[in-house]
């Protein structure tokens, strides 16, 4: 299905993270890297328009809970996306704080940080109370990972009232069987999904 008409937008770029994103990384997703391009075309499109950009960052709390049973990265000594905590990388130099967005998408002073301890960026955030008070009809949500975060955040959307579109190259898996079912799920029941290319034209 066509998305459906993108007024008031923002974009919302999820969890494009060392951690992640880095080659090496605890939690890495290869495919995350193939979606550079597009976040930066995207980014130059909204930040030219003056548009809204929000990015979410996954933080793993520092004492145990229940999400280090399905991420025992991080648990110590890995402490994966624990915010101060720096490592290296085998795509880097030096060390990098683990839980920062990747340098080739660094955030602007203007963009919005939502920092979460879960998968999806609505939960005990105050991301819906932001976008809608500064008149926020649609998103688009690219990041990572497609059937976990990308697609909790997405859910989120909908039942914040939000026209939410999945950008269907600029979010990443590392399981290909998933991001397929997720897109396809989010485009029957929940929002909209369409590549980068055709959303660029639409907001020209």
């Amino acid at each position: 299905m066509e998305p459906d008409r993108l007024e008031h937008v923002a974009l919302v770029i999820v969890d494009m993270q060392n951690d992640f994103v880095r080659r090496g990384a605890p939690l890495e997703v290869p495919d995350a890297r193939d979606t550079i391009a597009a976040h930066r075309a995207l980014l130059e499109a909204f930040r030219n328009r003056g548009w809204q950009v929000v990015y979410t960052r996954f933080l793993s709390r520092p004492e145990p809970c229940l999400l280090w049973n399905w991420s025992p990265q991080c648990r110590p000594p890995t402490k994966c996306c624990w915010k101060g905590h720096r490592r290296r990388y085998a795509d880097a130099d030096g060390e990098l704080e683990c839980a920062e967005v990747i340098d080739e998408l660094a955030p602007d002073p203007a963009d919005v940080i939502i920092d979460k301890f879960g998968y999806g960026a609505f939960h005990d955030t105050p991301l819906a109370d932001i976008l809608h008070g500064n008149g926020i009809k649609s998103l688009l949500v690219t990041g990572t990972v497609t059937q976990i975060c990308v697609e909790e955040t997405a859910r989120e959307a909908f039942h914040h009232g939000f026209r939410t579109t999945l950008v269907s190259d600029a979010v990443s898996s590392f399981a290909p069987d998933l991001h397929a079912a997720t897109l396809k799920n989010f485009a029957m029941k929940f929002g909209w999904v369409a590549d980068s290319a055709d959303l660029l034209g639409r907001l020209a």
